[in-house]
């Protein structure tokens, strides 16, 4: 794989593979991941608890997200880094709600930070990037004339 070749693909590249290397804890040690995420590990789970089969389910979501993501660095898929600033910040508003009515532990405030920090820097980096593309004070170009009315 290429490194990244701009500002903003860095920030998409680290968050890529933090999702895929988490996601890859959750499936391998399930328990070691809940304990970050700050929710209780019972030494015996009771009939119905179904959190080991969602645990596997939401970390092959951030396997698989962080191949995404990688791949999207890899061909610098900007359009996507644009995508995922605003997705990002609904994940953020999203994990804040359920921190603030108690449907999370204190302690997942940190993965919605985690969220809303990574969109406001790929936002920077997309700025910074547009900025270095750019002269100040420049103008861009007009577009050329299609062939056919270049000879009229």
């Amino acid at each position: 794989m290429r490194l990244p070749r701009s500002g903003a693909g860095w920030t998409i590249a680290v968050f890529g593979l933090l999702a895929l290397l988490l996601g890859a804890l959750g499936l391998i040690w399930p328990e070691t991941q809940l304990r970050l995420l700050g929710f209780e590990v019972p030494a015996e789970r009771a009939p119905g608890d179904y959190t080991g089969t969602f645990l596997t389910a939401s970390s092959m979501a951030s396997f698989n997200m962080g191949v995404y993501y990688l791949l999207a660095v890899a061909t610098e898929w900007r359009p996507f880094y644009r995508f995922t600033v605003w997705f990002r910040l609904v994940t953020f508003t999203v994990f804040t709600i359920a921190v603030l009515s108690d449907v999370a532990p204190d302690r997942f405030f940190a993965v919605a930070a985690w969220e809303g920090l990574g969109a406001l820097a790929t936002a920077a980096g997309l700025w910074w990037d547009a900025r270095r593309a750019t002269p100040a004070g420049a103008v861009s170009a007009p577009e050329p004339a299609p062939a056919t009315d270049a000879a009229r």
